[in-house]
């Protein structure tokens, strides 16, 4: 198994909260994508794969296309998704996605998560090496289709991994690839049950029980603001995380 799939171990198990905030992400991510692409799925592939998301997470009919709505609303003038990196104790790297109406705001608070747990914020772009930042695509598994002849159909759309877990495939691929790995997908008949983007730490760091628990109290204030999309870091998680 390839780094990208240790990565996502790493992940499975760090859930997002209460049901309420995951709809209020997904929300976020349907609008901005109904903004820049339209409001039509059949015309904005982005737009159908957070729809598929969405039903994925049971997210109500009802919340999806208030979301879809919002976006062509004449006095929304749109989410701005802004980028923060920056360390938190112990020299750990912290990506910070957000999604705001408000940058201004987003920034201080940020900021004052990090000076507050032992961190500090840096400049825009000083971190980005540090993360490989992918596409990755949840398919259902199909009849007669091994993993390394699907692996060798994609490699020419930018995928270098392609993995099994339980009922499902998941393939990770180039973050720039990703309209065209999902257009493959969809022509040859292979189900996407969710996809996203992540950020894949190219060197892990480990870190003692002590660290890790003061880690994650700035991790989780992170996660807990209504801005933050997502947050990536390279902490090695122990073994215990990954059963």
């Amino acid at each position: 198994m390839g780094r990208a799939f240790e990565f996502r171990k790493a992940r499975k198990f760090k859930r997002w909260g209460n049901m309420a905030r995951v709809f209020t992400k997904l929300g976020k991510e349907i609008t901005i994508a109904a903004k820049a692409g339209g409001p039509d799925p059949e015309n904005n592939p982005h737009l159908r794969a957070l729809m598929q998301n969405a039903k994925k997470e049971n997210m109500p009919k009802d919340n999806v296309e208030r979301a879809i709505k919002r976006a062509v609303e004449k006095d929304f003038t749109g989410y701005k998704e802004m980028n923060y990196e920056g360390y938190g104790p112990f020299g750990i790297a912290i990506f910070v996605e957000t999604a705001t109406d408000n940058t201004t705001r987003t920034v201080a608070n940020v900021r004052s998560y990090f000076n507050k747990h032992g961190g500090s914020l840096g400049t825009s772009g000083s971190l980005e090496f540090l993360f490989d930042h992918k596409c990755v695509f949840h398919i259902a598994k199909k009849e007669g289709i091994s993993l390394e002849d699907l692996e060798l159909e994609l490699i020419d759309y930018g995928v270098d991994e392609v993995d099994e877990d339980e009922d499902e495939v998941v393939i990770y691929g180039e973050f720039s690839q990703n309209s065209a790995i999902q257009k493959y997908l969809e022509e040859n008949g292979y189900e996407i049950t969710s996809s996203e983007f992540v950020r894949i730490p190219n060197d892990l760091k480990e870190v003692t029980a002590e660290q890790r628990e003061t880690l994650d109290k700035l991790i989780e204030k992170l996660e807990e603001d209504d801005d933050v999309q997502n947050v990536f870091h390279n902490i090695k998680e122990d073994d215990s995380e990954e059963e």
